[in-house]
């Protein structure tokens, strides 16, 4: 097998991946935009690159016959020239893309990037995650204080471990019979906004509550924080939506990889430190 290049290669997922595919020998390039800074395996190539500067990338891209892609944020302004930079370079890509509702501001973008590279020629395989687990280290500095603020604690999520999508990615990217496959991908059940709260402190040993949030008074903080007002008004839809319409649960972890997906109390005990 050709040399596997992974971007988002110091990010939660791409982490993961980069060190899974080292530990099984297969050559691996890291795209970072800071080799410096990247504390990554030695047998792994670290080469200097931004998806957001796509004259950067020649050179990652020599001698890839397969890429790893993760977007970095929620704008697709260069994506067109990356995904044909890639289509010149490489038979075949494995997007990290999203599994969200209707309306929910993300999606729209990666519904964007898997359109482009369904019409490159490129060879595809997308991920389509459920909510990222690590999605609640936003609620850490609260955790501390033993009261969480948020709105929507009923929306009911199907949250993920970062590993168990790596796991997915790099299953995906070594094995044969996955070119034009969507996965869905969830964690094992369904757990409210309140219980994750409630799992965390359960882990940690301390008594945390939640307390509704009105989403009013959301939107003035997320707005202070984020500064998109789009971007803050669809990641509440998604919320809201998530009180009627739970996060739909799959297999697919578990059909692909053998065993279960971890559960979230799992993924607590492997970030504990992060919520003292």
């Amino acid at each position: 097998m050709s040399t596997i290049l992974v971007t988002g290669a110091t990010g939660n997922v791409g982490g993961h991946v980069v060190n899974e595919l080292a530990r099984a020998g297969l050559e691996v390039r890291a795209l970072v935009r800071d080799p410096a800074k990247a504390r990554l395996p030695d047998e792994v190539e670290v080469v200097a690159g931004d998806l957001t500067r796509p004259e950067t990338l020649e050179p990652a891209l020599a001698g890839v016959e397969t890429a790893f892609l993760v977007w970095p944020g929620f704008a697709a302004r260069t994506a067109e020239p990356v995904v044909e930079a890639l289509a010149a370079k490489a038979r075949r890509v494995v997007y990290l893309s999203a599994n969200v509702p209707d309306g929910g501001g993300p999606p729209i973008f990666h519904q964007e990037l898997e359109r482009l590279i369904r019409a490159s020629g490129l060879s595809w395989t997308f991920l389509r995650p459920s909510g990222f687990a690590a999605n609640t280290l936003g609620w850490a500095d609260q955790i501390r204080t033993g009261v969480v603020r948020w709105p929507y604690g009923q929306a009911a999520r199907a949250l993920i471990h970062e590993k168990d999508i790596a796991a997915v990615g790099v299953h995906v990217l070594t094995s044969a019979g996955h070119g034009g496959a969507a996965y869905p991908i969830s964690g094992p059940g369904l757990l409210t906004q309140a219980e994750q709260v409630r799992i965390i402190g359960e882990v940690i040993g301390r008594e945390v509550r939640w307390e509704e949030l009105p989403p009013e008074e959301a939107r003035e903080h997320l707005l202070a924080a984020w500064g998109d007002a789009n971007f803050v008004d669809s990641a509440l839809a998604g919320w809201r939506s998530f009180v009627d319409s739970p996060e739909e649960v799959t297999d697919v972890v578990e059909k692909l990889l053998g065993r279960p997906a971890l559960p979230f109390r799992s993924w607590v005990r492997d970030h504990e430190a992060d919520f003292r």
